[in-house]
């Protein structure tokens, strides 16, 4: 498996498995199904509601802990100094380990910045070996910058063809952040999908429209972790590493960017944002 060096030395494995949407009571067979594909690089979440899931996945599957590579998020509502740690204790007992391999502030709301203070602090203790943002802009991220004593080592945003996010991208490579991309294949959206250009590229080398996108990312240098229940769809991510893009189809793939999200963030979670904010 390809890996990519965080800043702080740690390997991270280029193409990931995502359990967003996936229910606590699935999430277990699915992630040892990951697993016995060949992944080993799982990302979680607080919010998913499913990190017990895949806690008994990483307990049963037995492979030594060494070779796993766990991210989870804190979750807004439980930002703040002494909060915050508490919900990584929290996560660690679910995940069934003794140390997260990222641990990443999910969204810039509440008290992101206490948050951030807590986060070193798991860090310092050896319970995350890294630690990072999520959905931070550049401002955002700069305001982190300025505070930390330990500089992020990712930031986990919306990216795929149809939003390459450029000026966040360079942003982050001129700090010395990677750049792990959700959305990978636009949640499959079948415009992105369908995509003229996304098709030519699938019939020309003989993979799918989905391979084509997450092999694109690889070559852009982003760390992806696309969700899929089917064994057959893991293992053809996985294949994704068994050719490669010419320049100029590369190029062509970047072209195709609209700068728009395809996500919006739900109106329930700007409500409370302000409501905290006050």
């Amino acid at each position: 498996m390809l890996c990519k060096t965080l800043n702080n030395g740690i390997k991270i494995p280029m193409l990931g498995y995502g359990v967003f949407e996936i229910p606590d009571a699935d999430c277990e067979e699915c992630v040892l199904q990951a697993l016995e594909c060949g992944y080993r690089h799982i990302d979680t979440a607080q919010i998913y509601g499913n990190e017990a899931g895949v806690g008994r996945a990483v307990e049963a599957c037995n492979l030594p802990r060494s070779e796993l590579f766990v991210t989870s998020k804190v979750w807004v509502k439980q930002y703040g100094e002494g909060k915050t740690l508490k919900s990584i204790e929290d996560s660690l007992k679910k995940l069934k380990t003794d140390y997260i391999d990222l641990m990443l502030l999910h969204r810039p709301f509440f008290d992101y910045i206490g948050g951030w203070k807590d986060l070193e602090k798991a860090y310092e203790n050896g319970i995350v070996k890294a630690i990072g943002i999520s959905n931070f802009n550049i401002k955002q991220t700069s305001e982190i910058l300025g505070i930390a004593n330990i500089p992020p080592a990712v930031n986990q945003i919306e990216l795929h063809p149809y939003f390459g996010q450029i000026k966040l991208k360079d942003y982050l490579a001129k700090n010395g952040m990677e750049v792990e991309a959700w959305y990978p294949l636009g949640h499959g959206n079948k415009k992105l999908l369908g995509d003229p250009l996304i098709t030519k590229l699938a019939a020309k080398y003989s993979k799918t429209p989905s391979q084509i996108i997450l092999r694109w990312h690889i070559h852009c240098g982003n760390i992806v972790f696309p969700k899929t229940r089917s064994a057959l769809h893991m293992r053809e991510n996985l294949e994704i590493f068994s050719f490669g893009l010419s320049a100029e189809d590369i190029a062509a793939v970047s072209s195709l960017d609209k700068n728009k999200p395809l996500f919006s963030v739900p109106d329930w979670v700007q409500k409370l944002a302000l409501r905290f904010s006050k």
